[in-house]
């Protein structure tokens, strides 16, 4: 009697594919998996004896694939770049046309547009799909954005829908409760096609990008009331908590809250005052801001956040730096709850605008690539599993539904209303954060941007005459058609305007 054969498989078994690969097998779907190392796979067959799907461990890559239903879907989920082109190059000769790699990675997305050229060439179709929720949420339910060969997705389409995250379909409030063996049931699935070769993959970047700002917008807050008002780790935490219950609720402020009142198992105080303050980066808040400053987006608050954590990386350079540098010390006398409810604020404006920066170059993406975006899909498949889940989420999504060519999340009523509602308070932060040398990068770049984008005019005039001055670069005029270019030879002022 042959084996029984698998739905899908599975090459990488490190702990995102192992959790990924027990999601798959409780939503009934056997899996086969395969690692490089093959005591990796057989210990993690051996100790998952019972899942509803049933897993089926390999030692080989070729019975890995011949253990698979046709059209034979593989997930890759390697280290992203070299290894997971090392493990392409061994399926491929053992796969046949029309059988799908999945990338479940990391991925640039220029390295899945690529592979999708290539596979295809070879009659294999290829799907690059971001999967955000960490450890978790591959585990019980993550946020899925694949993206490539349309048809392709309709055959893991099934198995992509069960795994994900779910949603209430009226609040879009994540369904919680997963446990091992026993999904969640009902509720809209955090999964959708984004669109063609590595639409799926530049989406989940941007996703990471607006992460880093949350992160680093944060983090800002506490710093204000750790070092202007004083308050302990503890106290700050109590206040997340509090914010976690209005419109700033979301994972990152609900595990804020935690971290914040997490005890230190060694001294018994609070762990974040032992924790280093240097952060790492994996590179995906980089390539956010480098694809905005290739297409021209002006992603100035995602950028800063990137900045903030190489900032903080060159601690010594910083320590050498506190011991020569002044600045003045922080000092506060005034309302301590109104100054509490105006960080809030701060917070609440700087996250519009930093979403409002990555739709923005999502939208530009999409002409530089010729993808068809659904902005509202994107912002709803967001609401459960991904590690920037939150409540604000369902707002974006109400105002993509509302006008689906929004140029600018800042434009949409609601929005705008909610920055009318509390800029006032938002000024202050940054204000009251430059007196007293506190850094609040995002707040005040976020704010930047803000102002910037509601002028009518900016000081670019004079930067475009600079440009004339030293390098002929023309301008237009104010008083002429745009498109209509001149130059003036700078040094003789008397002579005419010519138009080029």
């Amino acid at each position: 009697m042959s084996e029984q054969l698998s739905d899908i498989g599975l090459v990488g078994l490190a702990v995102m594919g192992q959790n990924l690969a027990l999601n798959i097998a409780d939503h009934g779907f056997r899996i086969s998996v395969y690692n490089r190392t093959t005591a990796t796979m057989e210990k993690f067959v051996a100790e998952n004896p019972n899942t509803p799907g049933g897993l089926a461990g390999h030692a080989s890559l070729a019975d890995f694939v011949a253990s698979l239903k046709r059209p034979r879907r593989v997930i890759i989920l390697v280290k992203a770049g070299a290894g997971t082109d090392a493990v392409i190059d061994q399926l491929v000769p053992l796969m046949e046309q029309g059988d799908i790699v999945i990338d479940g990675g990391n991925a640039n997305w220029n390295d899945t547009i690529r592979r999708e050229k290539d596979l295809k060439a070879k009659g294999l179709r290829f799907i690059g799909s971001g999967v955000s929720g960490g450890e978790e949420g591959a585990r019980f339910g993550p946020a899925l954005m694949p993206g490539g060969d349309p048809a392709a997705y309709k055959e893991i389409e099934a198995i992509w829908n069960a795994i994900a995250a779910k949603v209430d379909a009226e609040t879009g409030k994540p369904l919680e409760g997963a446990a091992p063996g026993k999904p969640v049931v009902g509720g809209v699935p955090c999964a959708t096609f984004i669109g063609p070769d590595g639409a799926g993959h530049y989406v989940k970047m941007c996703h990471n990008g607006i992460e880093y700002g949350d992160m680093q917008m944060i983090c800002e807050a506490y710093w204000m009331m750790s070092s202007l008002l004083g308050m302990s780790a503890d106290e700050c935490g109590k206040v997340f908590a509090k914010w976690n219950t209005g419109v700033l609720d979301s994972f990152l402020i609900e595990i804020t809250a935690d971290i914040l009142q997490q005890k230190d198992p060694m001294t018994g105080g609070s762990i974040v005052d032992y924790i280093l303050d240097t952060a790492g980066q994996k590179g995906t808040g980089k390539w956010t801001s480098v694809s905005a400053l290739d297409m021209g987006v002006p992603a100035a608050t995602i950028a800063e956040s990137v900045f903030a954590r190489y900032l903080s990386a060159i601690k010594a350079e910083r320590v050498a730096a506190a011991k020569i540098l002044t600045g003045p010390t922080p000092a506060f006398t005034g309302d301590k709850e109104a100054c509490i409810q105006a960080i809030h604020d701060a917070l609440y404006c700087s996250k519009i605008c930093s979403y409002a920066q990555g739709f923005q170059l999502m939208r530009e993406a999409q002409k530089e690539y010729k993808w068809k975006l659904n902005f509202g899909e994107i912002s709803m498949i967001w609401r459960g599993g991904c590690i920037i889940r939150a409540r604000f989420l369902q707002k974006i999504k109400e105002a993509f539904d509302r006008n689906g060519e929004l140029a600018n999340l800042l434009l949409d009523p609601y929005f705008k209303s909610e920055i009318d509602r509390t800029q006032s308070n938002w000024r202050t932060v940054v204000a009251e954060a430059s007196l007293n040398g506190i850094p609040v990068p995002t707040f005040a770049s976020a704010l930047a941007y803000y102002d910037s984008y509601r002028s009518l005019r900016l000081p670019a005039n004079l930067l475009q005459g600079q440009r004339d001055f030293f390098g002929a670069h023309t301008y237009e005029r104010t008083d002429q058609p745009r498109g209509k270019f001149y130059h003036i030879d700078w040094p003789e002022p008397g002579r005419p305007q010519l138009e080029m």
